[in-house]
């Protein structure tokens, strides 16, 4: 597939494909944005190989898709590095990483970073964030990549979102990580530097 190949990554368990209307929610509006007429249909394309724990890769372009099934095991994230990037933009979620790669490469002995976009914060490489302040947990208002678990929680109301700065992570009690393979997770003890 090409350079510029576009990728879902869904949660299968027990045989079935984790959330997949917020997935195909996103693939759809991915394509729209950038005038592609195809359409995939991953309610009828996505079949888990049996009941283990799969981490789905939905490749696609306009052209053609394909699937892959990989064994999954969480890592866990203890640490994040604070890291800039005022010019980075990864609205939509690309197999290519290059740019994500090199802020994660800054990590500096850390699990992972927590991306500073225009003095808000954003994600870490491979989650959307949530800080809880004030007894709420509140999201960034504009993450660079709007991932499914977080469409989800905030449709669900159990999440809110909003502009958050550096400084609220000083003010937040917990923080949790969010992507369609872990769900909701808090970080315990977490450090942020």
């Amino acid at each position: 597939m090409k350079l510029n190949t576009l990728l879902e990554t869904i949660r299968c368990e027990e045989g079935v494909a984790q959330h997949l209307l917020y997935h195909q929610r996103r693939l759809d509006a991915s394509l729209h944005s950038l005038g592609i007429t195809v359409g995939y249909n991953l309610f009828d394309l996505i079949t888990p190989p049996d009941n283990a724990l799969y981490r789905c890769r939905f490749l696609y372009d306009e052209f053609r898709y394909t699937i892959e099934y990989h064994s999954y095991t969480p890592k866990k994230i203890t640490s994040l590095r604070l890291i800039h990037a005022d010019t980075l933009d990864y609205s939509l979620k690309y197999t290519r990483r290059d740019p994500l790669q090199k802020l994660f490469d800054q990590r500096n002995g850390c699990d992972d970073i927590l991306i500073v976009h225009n003095d808000y914060l954003t994600d870490t490489s491979i989650a959307n964030i949530a800080l809880f302040i004030d007894n709420q947990w509140l999201t960034p208002v504009s993450p660079l990549l709007e991932g499914t678990t977080r469409a989800r929680l905030i449709e669900e109301k159990k999440i809110i979102p909003a502009p958050l700065r550096i400084s609220d992570v000083h003010n937040a009690s917990k923080i949790a990580l969010m992507n369609a393979m872990i769900g909701f997770v808090e970080i315990e003890n977490a450090i942020i530097r």
